[in-house]
């Protein structure tokens, strides 16, 4: 039997205490939440507080699981050869607690930007769909599975 494999993922939507976002500007995909892949071994929580410290030099406290979604289309790498499994993706709300803004080597920029621009900075389908979420949570946790790869398609859409 061959075991399945997918990637695990966190994002996260930080607020400071104006109630800004972070936002931090990657080379492939432009600008969007910040987070990254849970590490073999990492707990989810864990690993978002790592990413986000990582690419934009800011320290925050998780506070709440916003969001479950499903990447299920499989596409190529940017290397043009490794094959992109499924990812499962956790969204949170965070709290700003300190650091400076700065950059990575996944990141070119970084910045707070007003709640309601946000939308105006985000290009990828995928993140302007999660962070929607966001704006929208009521208190129950988002689930959706969609592809991104050729186009973005939205395949389920439901809370949990």
């Amino acid at each position: 039997m061959e075991m399945p494999t997918h990637i695990v993922a966190v994002g996260g939507i930080v607020e400071d205490k104006k109630g800004n976002i972070l936002l931090v500007k990657t080379v492939h995909r432009g600008w969007e939440i910040p987070g990254g892949q849970v590490e073999a071994g990492e707990n989810l929580t864990d690993a978002l507080m790592r990413e986000i410290k990582e690419e934009s030099g800011v320290d925050v406290a998780v506070s709440q699981m916003i969001g479950v979604y499903s990447n299920t289309g499989k596409y190529i790498w940017h290397d043009g050869e490794t094959e992109v499994p499924t990812k499962v993706m956790f969204d949170f709300i965070c709290e700003y607690t300190g650091g400076e803004l700065g950059v990575s080597d996944e990141t070119t920029d970084s910045r707070w930007v007003e709640k309601d621009k946000v939308l105006e900075f985000v290009e990828s389908p995928a993140i302007r769909t999660r962070y929607q979420a966001f704006l929208d949570f009521k208190g129950k946790i988002n689930y959706m599975e969609y592809v991104t790869k050729p186009f973005f398609e939205l395949k389920v859409k439901r809370s949990v």
